[in-house]
């Protein structure tokens, strides 16, 4: 039996659609299929999207809050049916209404995206903000800033910008990571909120893991307007797409201060960054590495990275 074979066997077994987790446990206790690896959840998971991809139609799937069921289309009445109650109780309230991963896992897998562009980039909690439980300081600064240094084959050129225009050595960025962004509300809360946060730096991103195709037209239309860029991401963050490209702007050194005294992990950040534009080229590299110290950690393994989303939940395309 293939591995695909032993899926399809699997589902047959199900009255009601399944999470790729369910599935790989029916494999295993009932020995259909001895993987090789040490990732089975992973490898289901994957193979489950190629059948979707690939249009199979033996198989299609439902999603809710965030996380993919599958089942057998020709169980298509009962298994459409059951997801609607899929998640209801006796009351019919809803349970486990919360997704199965936090906004904060997508951290990871964003910022492994950003280093494969060569962008040094941190999260900032709000929470260890001064005055964290004041609503006021709720969209003070992004969940992640990054830093992307400019690079040129001539070391004179490197030079000669960083006498001249010292400012123009680098670009500074600012990213609000959101789960999902299913509605018009959901889009213009999400995108302002964006805005306010990233008023200081040079760029400014909304980034978010699920988006609705029919919201494509109105992000661009605040894309025109305010400038914010959007970035699709996936969970082989290597894949992720900036769906709208963010307008540059002069860095708000005032607002920075703001920041800098209200947070100390963004202050140490922004001082790592100045270490770097003011140290001799003989000291540059010393410095980077104390900037890379500073940043969350990041994934270049694909392996990596399913593990990473198989323990976390996140659904794997």
């Amino acid at each position: 039996m293939t591995i695909k074979d032993s899926i399809l066997k699997a589902l047959e077994n199900f009255s009601k659609p399944v999470s790729y987790q369910e599935i790989t446990k029916y494999i295993l206790d009932n020995k259909l299929y001895a993987f090789e690896g040490q990732t089975p959840h992973a490898t289901v998971s994957a193979l489950l999207g190629d059948f979707i991809r690939k249009n199979d139609t033996r198989v299609a799937r439902v999603k809710q809050n965030g996380a993919y069921f599958y089942y057998l289309t020709k169980n298509d009445l009962l298994a459409v049916e059951e997801a609607n109650v899929l998640l209801q109780d006796e009351n019919g309230s809803k349970k486990g209404t919360k997704a199965c991963f936090s906004e904060r896992d997508l951290h990871v897998l964003f910022v492994s995206y950003l280093k494969s562009r060569g962008i040094y980039a941190k999260t900032i909690l709000h929470e260890e903000s001064k005055n964290s439980k004041d609503d006021t300081q709720k969209w003070a600064h992004p969940d992640i800033i990054g830093v992307k240094f400019a690079k040129f084959k001539s070391a004179t050129s490197s030079k000669l910008l960083k006498t001249l225009e010292r400012k123009d050595s680098c670009e500074i960025i600012s990213y609000e990571i959101k789960k999902e962004i299913n509605s018009d509300y959901e889009l213009k809360k999400y995108y302002f909120q964006a805005v306010s946060n990233s008023t200081w730096a040079n760029l400014g991103y909304l980034v978010a893991f699920e988006i609705n195709d029919n919201l494509k037209e109105e992000m661009e239309r605040l894309n025109k307007s305010f400038g914010i860029g959007v970035i699709k991401l996936h969970a082989n963050p290597f894949e992720s797409q900036i769906l709208f490209q963010s307008s540059y702007k002069n860095l708000d050194y005032q607002t920075i201060d703001k920041l800098c005294h209200i947070n100390e992990k963004y202050r140490q950040f922004i001082e790592q960054i100045e270490k770097i534009l003011s140290a001799d080229d003989k000291y540059v590299n010393s410095s980077l590495l104390e900037l890379e110290k500073e940043c969350d950690m990041y994934y270049e393994k694909d392996e990596d990275i399913l593990n990473y989303c198989t323990s976390k939940n996140i659904p794997i395309e």
